[in-house]
């Protein structure tokens, strides 16, 4: 009797599997059971900026504005917003209907706690490095407030969008604590969270007083399944609905089963190397040999099915951010030849450490393999090292990642300041690189009110980074999504999988 690696693969994905799988509700017109990647880190949507929690935040808490598909900003319990033209101040206008989950109802209080008066109280909240510039908000009534900031805030309007922005309940938060809030949520959202079991499940029920459109599905399931080939077992016996994150070969080979629907989607995500500016990278020519050695084409077909578009600075194709007629180049001769300068070569190589994930993104571990193989044809000797997902922010905080890591960059709003601007600003928690030469450029761009003259900054920007090795773009992120064939739900430009725009049939 023989068994192929593929069925044994399957095999071992559903034993995996079996331990978190309850009875399902599939196929039913109000259930979805979803498979996906990682957990929340916790219950408190402000504290840890965690890129693939943000769709499961947005079912059960709701974000001062939203985006449409296509990422235009669109609002949402913020209904009204103008930002003053010297980017000092932004006003404000709330929606009069929206009620906490409890039945209270939001008002500019419950703003001002958030983004203000929380920020004060627990500044190593994530969005106390986000709102840092908020030096007042002014509650002129319970629907109308005033922001006033210490110095330009340009891209507050997509900040309220995008990571840890949330509004959370003044009155629950100030009676049970930020401890209590973490483990039973109250939010405003579409869905309440009414179980969780960490790193194992958490279901959502609809929340029928929800202000905005009514979810078509009454209960969501999720389960927490870390490993790739587990989430692939799952799809295809049938105990969950639509999964994400899966190994490229298998989305395609699902494409052509007549019971699924498989995509790869390109979205505002993109694949780089997180580069350290000091240990065996102090030396710009080590890190640029690092950078022209990787052939960036060859990763995508290999990897992507040539869906992932090669970059040549720190932007996804078609944001402000992007140099189209820029190209870094894939050349091993002059990788080479940069190393032979600091004293290099294949007989004398430099070591470096390369950090991955393993089953976070599609080929993650594959493709920090594949360019540990590239660097090794010139020179630089990888030692390929495998961490979990919420592991990379506590190493990068404390400055402890090795001198590349591979890592997603989320960017859901596309703009540069959220692309560059975070990725090299050395007194940000979310860059590995603290070199000021490359870093004050970076943190001066933040005072730039005048959209034109900041986003033209960022390009000049991106290719000085790129040309002194503090930035390594590789691809434009492509993200897998598998799901049965009767279900449907609203695809979004930055990746976005948000159960309340499910439904069957």
């Amino acid at each position: 009797m023989t068994i192929s690696r593929r069925s044994l693969m399957a095999t071992a994905g559903l034993a995996t599997l079996a331990p978190l799988v309850r009875p399902a509700l599939a196929d039913t017109p109000d259930a979805v059971t979803i498979a996906w990647p990682s957990d929340v880190p916790s219950w408190d949507p402000n504290q840890r900026f965690v890129p693939d929690s943000q769709s499961i935040f947005k079912a059960v808490f709701d974000q001062p504005l939203g985006q449409d598909p296509k990422l235009k900003l669109i609002g949402n319990v913020v209904d009204k917003w103008r930002l003053a033209d010297d980017a000092m101040s932004m006003s404000i206008e709330m929606r009069d209907d929206v009620l906490f989950h409890d039945g209270v109802k939001m008002t500019t209080a419950d703003f001002r706690y958030t983004f203000l008066e929380r920020v004060k109280l627990m500044p190593t909240l994530d969005i106390a490095n986000s709102w840092r510039k908020i030096q007042d908000i002014e509650i002129e009534s319970p629907t109308k407030a005033t922001i006033r900031f210490s110095s330009p805030a340009p891209t507050a309007p997509q900040w309220m969008s995008f990571l840890g922005s949330y509004v959370v309940p003044k009155h629950v938060l100030e009676a049970v604590g930020a401890p209590a809030f973490a483990q039973k949520p109250v939010g405003s959202g579409p869905y309440k969270m009414v179980e969780w079991e960490q790193n194992s499940r958490i279901v959502l029920e609809r929340n029928d007083a929800y202000w905005g459109a009514k979810p078509a599905i009454r209960r969501v399931t999720i389960q927490i399944v870390k490993d790739s080939s587990a989430r692939v077992a799952a799809i295809q016996s049938g105990q969950v609905d639509i999964t994400f994150g899966l190994p490229i070969r298998d989305a395609v080979r699902l494409q052509a089963d007549a019971a699924y629907t498989a995509t790869l989607l390109p979205v505002t995500r993109i694949i780089l190397l997180q580069i350290r500016n000091d240990l065996n990278f102090a030396d710009a020519n080590v890190r640029l040999a690092a950078h022209h050695a990787i052939d960036k084409a060859a990763l995508s077909k290999a990897f992507f099915n040539g869906a992932a578009v090669p970059l040549s600075v720190p932007a996804s194709p078609g944001t402000p951010g992007s140099v189209p007629d820029y190209n870094f180049a894939y050349d091993p001769a002059l990788a080479k030849s940069l190393l032979e300068k600091s004293g290099y070569s294949v007989d004398k190589p430099i070591k470096i450490g390369l950090a991955t994930t393993n089953g976070q993104f599609p080929g993650d571990f594959d493709l920090a393999r594949a360019i540990a193989q590239m660097w090794k044809k010139v020179g630089i000797e990888a030692d390929v090292q495998v961490i979990e997902y919420a592991k990379y922010f506590e190493l990068n905080r404390g400055s402890k990642l090795p001198e590349a890591t591979l890592y997603t960059w989320d960017n859901a709003t596309g703009d540069p300041e959220i692309f560059t601007g975070y990725l090299l600003n050395p007194k940000m928690p979310f860059s590995a690189w603290k070199g000021m030469e490359i870093g004050q450029k970076d943190m001066d761009l933040f005072n730039v009110a005048n959209y034109d003259a900041r986003v033209a900054g960022y390009r000049a920007l991106n290719k000085e980074a790129v040309e002194s090795g503090a930035a390594m773009p590789l691809l434009q992120s492509v993200i897998t999504i598998a799901h049965k064939k009767a279900l449907t739900y609203t695809a979004y430009d930055n990746g976005w999988v948000l159960p309340q725009t499910m439904r069957w049939g």
